[in-house]
């Protein structure tokens, strides 16, 4: 792809620092998140897990870096805008207080594109959902947990 970037640098933790990632043929070193000075970043794409996110996330913000957060750890800080790009972010862009969007898990990212053509077309009122897409590492007692739900909305 051609990602619209003049540069771009790789973070992680320190046991994955040195590494090195190939980019538009360039092999570009991983430096580690905690030490790294964020200074002049534009964007951040996080992906690298709750307890990294809540640490790095306000850090790299504070130094006026946009971050994009994609684990669990802002989807319900009301300060935080959780944004679907082609569903949301128009109206939510410019509220950012703590510098950082949140980005929905992926069952929804996919689903809520088409759900919200749905809704201008129909104006839905509500929806149902169900994923079982993390059922499977569970177990059988987590299945019929879930299975139980499903008996109660559907009935």
């Amino acid at each position: 792809r051609d990602f619209p970037a003049s540069a771009v640098r790789f973070f992680a933790s320190a046991r994955s620092q040195g590494r090195k990632l190939a980019f538009r043929g360039q092999e570009i070193e991983v430096e580690d998140a905690e030490t790294a000075d964020p200074s002049g970043l534009d964007i951040a794409l996080f992906s690298a897990g709750s307890a990294m996110s809540k640490v790095q996330a306000p850090r790299f913000a504070a130094a006026g870096v946009t971050v994009i957060d994609n684990s669990s750890a802002w989807r319900k800080d009301p300060d935080v805008p959780l944004v679907v790009s082609e569903v949301n972010f128009e109206r939510d862009a410019h509220r950012r207080p703590k510098g950082i969007f949140a980005h929905r898990n992926c069952t929804t990212m996919g689903a809520m594109r088409v759900v919200k053509v749905l809704h201008d077309e129909a104006r839905l009122v509500g929806l149902v959902v169900w994923s079982y897409r993390a059922l499977p590492g569970n177990g059988l007692c987590r299945v019929a947990h879930v299975a139980a739900q499903a008996r109660a909305v559907i009935g």
